[in-house]
């Protein structure tokens, strides 16, 4: 007997919105793991069992979500949302698998301003944490670009980025540079002209400001709700190539400003590794340190907003603008200079956590077996087990 595929629906279900809010607000509350179990989830529950699409559309769906900014994983369900209910379904589905992880991160971050921030004797543990914290981010740098740095000029911008941000070089100078360069790089001339724009603008900004150390240029700016919900917008905005490229536009509107220290800011992203949220969810712990629950809410608000604005706004049009040739070149030169980004980022945090160490030899050994840990095993309970590990070692050798 031949089973009749075409009499198989490929349809959303018809539920009503608070059921629909309901089943994201589950899928939220067990999105431990990560993006890529995330989308796992997401997919084996509602394209292999449920059927809402079929896998073709949602390979393709998720294959513009990838060249956009914003975690992939909460925009999708804001797509599937709109599929089943329209745009309010969009947004229900998009709160519902953020709420559980922005809920467990205000706790969390209430618990350490109570009692974890100025406890000498919990110091040593949180320090190995941190140094934990930097294996996973460096396994993130290398992951990324080896998917984002497929050639030798993507890797020229990578590598000029790196360098030009320890020098002080504003990041929107680099993506603009790395982009507009790589979407024109069939025309040497171009090319060049406007790499040396980019470096007088550059040359420009370091002899006015005085200084080249851009990330310390800021400090003394007061911390308001509306500066930390920029600080999430341009988050939101500029996470090119996944979570991990949050961190350095967060950091340098945070820690560059003196509202948290980079302890405090590896910490929370530590929390958001071992929560079941997308991992930009760090920007809601770096918020409550910095200006408690308002603040927390504001920097969350503006770094999920272009996740809900490019879904809810441009749902019908996302496949047509990423089919352009010349703006595909133009956002993989963004992305090739965004890992350059990070992986200076990494390099500042590896520093300012080094200065903190009192036995380096002790740090260099927790660094070294997170970093193998990270790079050969792979699963959701990695990063608690780092985390914990970290721990425990901090607490043995730096206390």
């Amino acid at each position: 007997m031949t089973t009749n595929t075409a009499s198989i629906t490929i349809a959303p279900p018809t539920l009503s919105l608070p059921a629909l809010f309901l089943k994201f607000l589950r899928f939220g509350a067990l999105a431990f793991g990560g993006p890529v179990a995330q989308i796992a989830m997401l997919r084996q529950a509602l394209v292999e069992d449920e059927r809402w699409i079929d896998k073709g559309r949602f390979n393709r769906l998720l294959a513009v979500l990838q060249v956009l900014p914003g975690p992939e994983a909460h925009e999708l369900c804001v797509h599937l949302g709109m599929i089943a209910r329209g745009r309010i379904g969009g947004l229900l589905a998009g709160l519902g698998f953020m709420l559980p992880g922005l809920v467990l991160m205000l706790v969390a971050g209430w618990a350490y301003v109570t009692w974890v921030a100025g406890n000498l004797t919990l110091a040593g543990a949180l320090l190995g944490v941190q140094v934990a914290v930097l294996a996973i981010i460096l396994r993130a740098v290398v992951r990324i670009g080896h998917h984002i740095v497929e050639n030798a000029l993507l890797g020229v911008i990578a590598a000029a980025s790196l360098v030009l941000t320890l020098l002080g070089v504003p990041f929107w100078i680099l993506l603009a540079a790395g982009g507009l360069t790589y979407a024109v790089s069939h025309r040497p001339l171009v090319a060049c002209a406007i790499l040396a724009v980019a470096l007088a603008l550059a040359t420009a900004i370091h002899l006015l400001s005085g200084s080249g150390d851009s990330l310390h240029a800021v400090q003394g700016i007061p911390v308001t709700t509306f500066a930390l919900f920029v600080a999430g917008l341009k988050g939101g905005l500029l996470t090119f190539g996944g979570a991990y490229t949050a961190i350095p536009y967060v950091r340098s509107d945070t820690v560059g400003r003196g509202w948290i220290g980079d302890g405090a800011f590896l910490d929370g992203i530590a929390l958001a590794g071992v929560l079941p949220a997308p991992l930009v969810i760090f920007v809601t712990f770096v918020g409550y340190v910095t200006g408690g629950v308002s603040g927390a809410l504001a920097i969350t608000a503006g770094m999920f907003l272009p996740a809900f604005a490019f879904s809810l706004v441009l749902f019908e049009r996302l496949e047509a603008i990423v089919e352009n040739p010349a703006l595909h070149r133009l956002l993989e030169g963004i992305a090739a200079a965004v890992v350059g980004i990070i992986a200076a980022t990494f390099v500042q945090l590896a520093y300012a956590t080094g200065l903190r160490v009192t036995a380096p030899l002790g740090a260099l050994a927790i660094f070294a077996v997170a970093l193998a840990v990270v790079w050969r095993i792979k699963g959701a309970w990695v990063t608690p087990a780092l985390v914990a590990g970290g721990a425990f070692a901090g607490w043995a050798l730096f206390t």
